[in-house]
């Protein structure tokens, strides 16, 4: 260790100045130093602490084996992934590897793996963890309903379908403005409606509603926040419900140009083929209404009936063409 001893030596002196009759004291100070240097090369290059000698440094520990290696066979992952925590390489037994991969290599390792770090994980909802879950809740929930054992039974008795999306990606924030939409569906077939409220409904929602599945659907986007979005197609559903049921001055006035499907009953195509099979003494004994009953009750008629509706709501198309000709080829004997 090398010690620093500085000595210095300070006189001060007065001088009596005698000139033009003038005694003048001024103040002169004489300064002296003697430096005497002691080095030592154990300690060269650091600064003096007083006397106070050198600080002891902690020895630096070892890293340890990974919790990797030393994992059993059957560790409980719930131990290791209680909650949502980043990735944690020296937890996880699996050899990932995640990043961009250099000229004929490979994405990096796990171990100091930045991107491993960034990306959300599931790992804390593993099927052994769920299962835990679940049965910490059961005590919680009620017994499922015995009735509602088939799916046709829950479509009965729940048929408004609510259904939103949750999203789980990299970003600056965990919320997707995505995961705000929600989706009311429901089959306008359970709602209780007649003929004149249901075809009203179909022309309000428009492309809205699938023939096929005889399905509404409602998407609902326009609020912030998805309970808002909920609250918004309920609201939307129950307002077409009830204009449904409205019947205004103006509908009274309809033709049958305006109908919304094509109607058999006193139709001309209905008018003409019973005056054709009357003609041809189909019908048995009767008059009037007895008579029409009997020819519209014949299966040929029936059939004829159903082409007739389907080409004209449907639409032509060389299956409905060919089911029309059938049908009149048996109602005409051909």
């Amino acid at each position: 260790m090398a010690s620093h001893t500085c000595k210095a030596f300070l006189s001060l002196g007065r001088i009596n100045v005698h000139g033009l009759g003038l005694q003048k004291p001024l103040s002169r100070v004489t300064y002296a130093t003697a430096l005497t240097i002691n080095s030592s090369n154990t300690n060269k290059g650091l600064p003096d602490r007083g006397g106070r000698g050198s600080i002891p440094r902690k020895p630096r520990r070892d890293a340890g084996e990974p919790r990797t290696e030393k994992m059993a066979v059957d560790q409980d992952w719930t131990a290791v992934y209680p909650a949502a925590a980043p990735f944690r390489p020296g937890s996880v037994p699996l050899p990932v590897r995640m990043g961009y991969p250099m000229k004929k290599s490979i994405p990096p390792e796990k171990k100091g793996n930045l991107e491993l770090i960034k990306i959300p994980n599931f790992l804390h909802l593993t099927p052994a963890a769920i299962k835990k879950h679940c049965e910490a809740l059961k005590p919680f929930c009620t017994e499922w309903p015995s009735a509602l054992d088939t799916d046709d039974k829950c479509d009965e008795h729940f048929p408004i379908k609510l259904q939103s999306t949750d999203y789980v990606f990299a970003g600056p924030s965990v919320r997707n403005p995505s995961a705000r939409v929600v989706t009311l569906r429901v089959k306008v077939s359970s709602l209780n409606m007649d003929d004149h409220a249901r075809k009203k409904m179909l022309k309000l929602v428009g492309e809205r509603y699938s023939k096929d599945t005889d399905t509404l659907t409602i998407t609902a986007e326009r609020c912030p926040l998805r309970q808002q979005n909920t609250d918004y197609a309920m609201y939307l559903l129950t307002v077409l419900y009830h204009e449904s049921w409205k019947t205004e001055a103006w509908e009274a006035e309809k033709t049958v140009a305006d109908m919304e499907e094509y109607s058999w009953e006193d139709s001309p195509s209905q008018r003409n083929i019973l005056d054709m099979l009357v003609r041809m003494k189909v019908a048995g004994e009767g008059e009037g209404d007895e008579v029409r009953e009997q020819l519209l009750g014949r299966k040929e008629v029936q059939e004829y009936k159903d082409s007739v509706i389907r080409l004209k709501n449907e639409g032509e198309n060389e299956s409905h063409m060919l089911q029309y000709k059938e049908a009149v080829k048996k109602l005409l004997s051909l």
